[in-house]
């Protein structure tokens, strides 16, 4: 209890602070960029708690998840057969590199183009840009294995399913969850970006909406949402990690 209790204290100490400057410093603030923090907090409950929270917010964590989801699953999947076919991976290696080096904002207008301005748009772009960590950490976990491994599936005779769920996955498990993480963070910054182009709902409409009409208190507020939202995603993924690799030796998990 009193370690967790010092680690909450280490983790809080900091947005305490911050959140505690940021409300004396602007009190009374008539400033129209920089409204006081009590305003902000008013509109997160006006705006947020209902309304939006049901038309913009939900709409949003769908296709981020949705997305994320994808690029998970289709980065392990492809990520498990490269690392266990080196021929493969080196013969098709440029085109990884070419693909890996287009940055998903940049497939945007593309994406707009072929696959229209709904739902479907936003989780292709989120997809394409958060499957790289997964792919190549599963990838890279995968051809690390030790090749005692590999002798010993093909002593035994286990076929090539298992080889790769009861085996290879469980190996790589830990490299595939720290490339998720990065995935998760990457996915919530492309759901905002394509929300703001040409999306009617979304949190990344709404601020750019409020931008635009300079209700410069509502898009703080989105601001604020948004950032909550994903710390809170960041605390569950942690605490699913932290289930996993329950089992896990400590020198395989850390950080």
């Amino acid at each position: 209890m009193i370690r967790s209790a010092r680690t909450a204290l280490l983790q809080l100490w900091l947005p305490v602070l911050l959140i505690s400057l940021w409300w004396f410093l602007s009190v009374g603030s008539t400033s129209l960029y920089f409204p006081a923090l009590s305003d902000i907090l008013d509109a997160v409950g006006r705006l947020w708690l209902f309304e939006h929270a049901v038309s913009d917010l939900l709409p949003s964590m769908r296709n981020m998840l949705t997305g994320f989801v994808l690029a998970v699953a289709i980065g392990v999947t492809l990520g498990l057969i490269l690392g266990s076919l080196p021929r493969l991976l080196d013969a098709i290696e440029p085109e990884l590199e070419f693909a890996r080096a287009l940055p998903a904002v940049a497939i945007l207008p593309i994406a707009i183009l072929v696959l229209g301005l709904g739902d479907n748009m936003r989780v292709f772009v989120i997809t394409l840009g958060a499957v790289w960590p997964v792919l190549l950490n599963t990838t890279a976990a995968v051809r690390g294995i030790d090749p005692t491994v590999r002798d010993v599936e093909s002593a035994f005779g286990i076929d090539r399913v298992s080889r790769y769920l009861r085996i290879r996955l469980p190996a790589a498990l830990p490299q595939i969850l720290s490339g998720a993480r990065i995935s998760l963070y990457i996915s919530i910054a492309l759901l905002v970006i394509s929300e703001m182009q040409g999306a009617g709902q979304g949190i990344g409409h709404f601020i750019l909406a409020s931008q635009r009409d300079y209700a410069v208190v509502d898009m703080w507020s989105g601001v604020i949402v948004l950032g909550v939202i994903g710390y809170l995603l960041q605390l569950a993924f942690r605490a699913g990690e932290a289930a996993l690799l329950r089992n896990y030796p400590p020198q395989r998990t850390g950080k």
